[in-house]
């Protein structure tokens, strides 16, 4: 594992404590992040920070993404604990399942929508402003690839993820004087938990598009993440990395 240089950065991330999220969260820890995971559920954050500790400080907030004041209340929770967020990674998110558009319950479709794109704004919305005054901020916005192309029988995560993709390029636009990155990676598949929200015919259909003709490891993202996250990354911004085992066209 090629070193990077995160001693003494405090990283929030979103969806921290199981799969990608956690992954990255590992990642930053062994690079000398001071991680802060945000999720939903406390024992399974419990279980990633036990997990974490002996990598290095680790903290967590039990946070409602969606809540804008849930949010504020995070937020204002890490900077009166670390001082500080040089690091921002919105990467929670849920699939919602699969259906043809027709198909698909408004409700699981505004959830969808809530969660991926909603809560990304929500969050950088209390987080940009004190990064902006610190001068330094990096954010990394874990997108996919179905926000390029469009998955059939997921309209609601495509969708949700394309309006992540422009989300990042407009704030990427408003910060790029401000010592504030904002870049998005859009992965192929990875086996995580979401896959139990996938048809099987959905994950063989997704398998089947990538040239390397394997699933995308966690850790893959997270090296790349990390690279997004730290000073290294200083002219990038407003910028989607691919990470598809060469299925993206653009």
């Amino acid at each position: 594992m090629n070193q990077i240089d995160l001693k003494g950065r405090v990283a929030v991330v979103t969806g921290g404590a199981q799969g990608i999220g956690l992954a990255i969260a590992e990642r930053f820890a062994a690079s000398g992040a001071h991680c802060v995971l945000w999720d939903v559920e406390r024992a399974r954050l419990d279980g990633a920070c036990a997990a974490l500790a002996p990598r290095g400080p680790v903290t967590s907030q039990v946070v409602e993404l969606t809540d804008d004041a849930a949010v504020a209340a995070a937020t204002a929770a890490t900077l009166a604990q670390c001082g500080r967020i040089d690091i921002l990674v919105n990467n929670a998110g849920i699939t919602g399942g699969n259906a043809t558009t027709w198909e698909l319950d408004p409700a699981v479709w505004r959830r969808v929508v809530e969660v991926n794109l909603v809560a990304p704004y929500l969050v950088c919305r209390h987080v940009v402003p004190a990064m902006m005054k610190a001068g330094y901020g990096r954010i990394v916005n874990i997108a996919s690839v179905a926000g390029k192309e469009g998955n059939p029988n997921a309209s609601h995560y495509s969708a949700s993820k394309a309006g992540l993709i422009a989300l990042t390029k407009s704030l990427g636009k408003e910060l790029a004087t401000k010592g504030v990155l904002v870049n998005a990676i859009t992965p192929a598949v990875a086996r995580t938990a979401m896959f139990e929200q996938m048809t099987q015919a959905h994950i063989d259909y997704m398998l089947g598009k990538i040239p390397m003709g394997r699933f995308l490891e966690v850790q893959e993202i997270a090296a790349m993440a990390a690279w997004l996250a730290s000073e290294d990354c200083s002219f990038s911004t407003g910028a989607v990395f691919d990470i598809t085992g060469g299925r993206a066209t653009y």
